[in-house]
């Protein structure tokens, strides 16, 4: 090859801005005149995007502050309940106990039947 032939095969450099301003005057073409009524339409779109993602953000923290205070409630009175609960089984566990063997009442029965054992 010689080097005339080289040199046509090589794409000449290109420069950055030359490069822009050629995909802004292509860009002009495809979309004329609208180009900047369809910039607009994604900009409200964007605002519209981005308003409506605030507001989802500040429900999500309201909804977890709710939830949490939900849930610390909840717990409370889990706690109270379950306390009412071993403070009730334990009252009734004492009763059952007293009611099941009457240590007096068993002692004087023992006490009354070996004396009745010595005596035949």
């Amino acid at each position: 090859m010689s080097k005339n032939q080289s040199k046509e095969t090589e794409a000449p450099a290109v420069n950055p801005l030359e490069s822009a301003q050629r995909l802004e005057a292509i860009k002009n073409l495809i979309f004329g005149e609208n180009i900047q009524q369809i910039d607009q339409e994604f900009q409200a779109i964007k605002n519209h995007i981005e308003k409506r993602k605030e507001e989802l953000e500040d429900f999500i923290a309201e909804t977890r502050k709710e939830l949490n205070s939900t849930i610390d409630n909840l717990a409370t009175d889990l706690n109270i309940r379950i306390t009412d609960l071993e403070s009730s089984m334990n009252d009734k566990t004492d009763e059952l106990n007293h009611k099941k063997v009457d240590r007096n009442l068993l002692g004087t029965l023992l006490v009354s039947m070996g004396e009745k054992i010595m005596k035949d």
